[in-house]
């Protein structure tokens, strides 16, 4: 957002007045130009602006009203600069497992009992659809298990970003799921290690232990980058 947007958010916010849902709402677009001494022209534009960044939503016959941004604003960002090529998958990977591993910690004093069930409940879930070879199956289904600690940890910022970042790898991660049904080691009950690696997210959360919760999360994205190599798929290969 640039400083004339900027500018133009602050003086919309002492012109607006709240709402019960949160939202401030706007006065009619005539007493805007009369108090911004602004042509309506020039006010309709910046404010098309605004609702392309997700930061004003018009109403059907209840008028104009500023909100937060949600997460769609990050992964619409994330999206364009992936495909402009400002940033590549490395980069948005790189980002995501920082962001992960300190939500993981974060989660540890956080979780509750019904939690650890949840988190236990989708990691058998993603076990099931790799068996069934549903990679978008499981993709979700992990996809579900990291949204669970960023509910737990429940930050604004956090969940912006993670959301963005996970939109964004999307194919890349179930990319890689496929790769790891053919190259990851099996536990000795035939489940992937790639798959039994989120176990040990859950064993330090529901021991409360915020270190052992980042270690774990740092392991599990390890063992994913592991069989993601040309190595391993080479000799998944053989």
């Amino acid at each position: 957002m640039t400083a004339r947007l900027e500018s133009l958010v602050h003086s919309l916010l002492e012109l607006s007045s709240p709402d019960e849902t949160g939202s401030r709402r706007l006065p009619p677009e005539r007493e805007l130009c009369a108090r911004l001494d602004i042509s309506r022209g020039a006010l309709r534009e910046q404010l098309a602006m605004l609702e392309n960044l997700g930061v004003l939503h018009r109403r059907q016959g209840h008028g104009s009203y500023l909100d937060a941004p949600d997460a769609a604003f990050v992964r619409t960002s994330f999206t364009l600069m992936r495909h402009l090529g400002y940033l590549d998958d490395q980069e948005f990977t790189q980002a995501r497992e920082m962001i992960e591993e300190t939500v993981a910690a974060a989660a540890a004093p956080l979780v509750t009992d019904d939690d650890i069930a949840v988190l236990h409940a989708l990691v058998d879930e993603i076990i099931a659809r790799t068996e069934d070879a549903d990679d978008e199956g499981a993709a979700a289904a992990d996809l579900a298990f990291h949204n669970r600690l960023y509910a737990i940890v429940d930050n604004p910022i956090f969940n912006m970003l993670g959301g963005g970042l996970t939109h964004v790898l999307s194919e890349n991660v179930q990319g890689r799921r496929a790769l790891a049904r053919l190259a990851a080691e099996r536990d000795p009950d035939g489940a992937l290690r790639t798959d039994t690696v989120h176990r040990d997210i859950i064993d330090a959360l529901e021991n409360r232990d915020a270190d052992a919760a980042r270690r774990a999360m740092r392991k599990h994205f390890d063992v994913f980058t592991l069989v993601a190599s040309p190595a391993a798929q080479q000799k998944a290969a053989i």
